[in-house]
């Protein structure tokens, strides 16, 4: 029997290096109710592979189906300069010994809340598959207790010194998100830069002396030769698994409401998540912001995930 606590979630994700620890972390905190896979960080044909290879190598048995291959508007956007060629680094894992459940992550994401109420979307990755469901059905944004992503920032960009890259890569779909009424929070790369893993977390990984913990530990290790220089070694950002964190563990972040808005538009700021931090008495605020993580404690619940995966 499924514990009340445990939130049942669905998990939209493009994985990518960060996106394998979040279904890992996932598949530890919470009850995972499906996954949909989307292009993003690698082509959707790869993000759909890499979400089946991972369920398998630790045992996760949970639908997968495959949604967008490109965004609502925009040219394609990718990251394999970040997560190598088709999205885990240099790590070979097995081939899936199955395919997706379907290629229609858009029905499932629609179907699925119609059947139980109260899930909660985790999007990771970019929002084609959410804004192309809510499309659809306008009345998904009733039926879910939060739609919780990994995107944008407060006043800090990657692609751009404005824009993160799962807005950036579908800017128009985030804009439907973010206007859509949904109750929604943003975990952006002003709380996401604050979890982060070094060379002792690999090293952690691999004394587990597990499958799991290896591959994790060369996924790390890839992830933080990509951010060091000639002199000395830094760390990776988990932007990912804080997304999936913050639903499972509340307590841990702090979140304030807040009017934002996606700039579609600017020259230098396009994929922007424009945070209204005015406080005016006539704004209404639209989305959940994340500020603040306890980040000691966020890191501890993504090692223990990978220590029992």
């Amino acid at each position: 029997m499924s514990n009340p606590t445990t939130p049942r979630i669905i998990l939209d994700t493009d994985p990518g290096i960060d996106d394998a620890i979040a279904i890992i972390t996932a598949a530890r905190w919470s009850e995972i109710v499906g996954i949909t896979t989307v292009a993003g960080n690698v082509p959707v044909d790869h993000t759909t592979v890499n979400a089946l290879k991972i369920s398998e190598l630790i045992g996760l048995d949970v639908p997968i189906h495959k949604g967008a291959n490109e965004p609502l508007v925009s040219e394609p956007l990718h990251a394999r300069h970040v997560h190598g060629t088709t999205g885990l680094g240099e790590v070979n894992l097995p081939e899936p010994k199955k395919g997706p459940d379907s290629e229609d992550a858009v029905s499932f994401l629609i179907e699925t809340t119609r059947e139980e109420e109260g899930l909660h979307l985790v999007p990771i990755g970019p929002l084609t598959n959410i804004a192309l469901a809510l499309d659809k059905d306008p009345e998904i944004v009733n039926r879910v207790a939060s739609i919780t992503l990994m995107g944008g920032g407060v006043g800090i960009g990657n692609v751009t010194a404005a824009a993160e890259f799962n807005i950036f890569a579908d800017v128009e779909a985030a804009d439907l998100v973010f206007r859509s009424g949904a109750p929604l929070s943003m975990v952006g790369l002003n709380l996401t830069h604050q979890v982060r893993m070094n060379s002792e977390h690999v090293a952690a990984c691999r004394k587990l002396e597990t499958n799991a913990g290896n591959v994790i530990g060369d996924l790390l290790d890839f992830n933080i030769q990509l951010h060091q220089n000639s002199s000395r070694p830094i760390s990776g950002a988990m932007h990912d698994p804080c997304a999936v964190l913050s639903v499972t563990h509340p307590q841990l972040f702090h979140f304030e409401p807040r009017p934002v808005n996606i700039e579609l538009c600017g020259t230098h700021t396009r994929g922007q998540t424009l945070v209204d931090e005015r406080h005016l008495p006539e704004s209404k605020s639209n989305c959940q912001v994340g500020y603040q993580v306890s980040t000691n404690k966020v890191l501890e619940l993504i090692i223990e995930a990978i220590a029992i995966a």
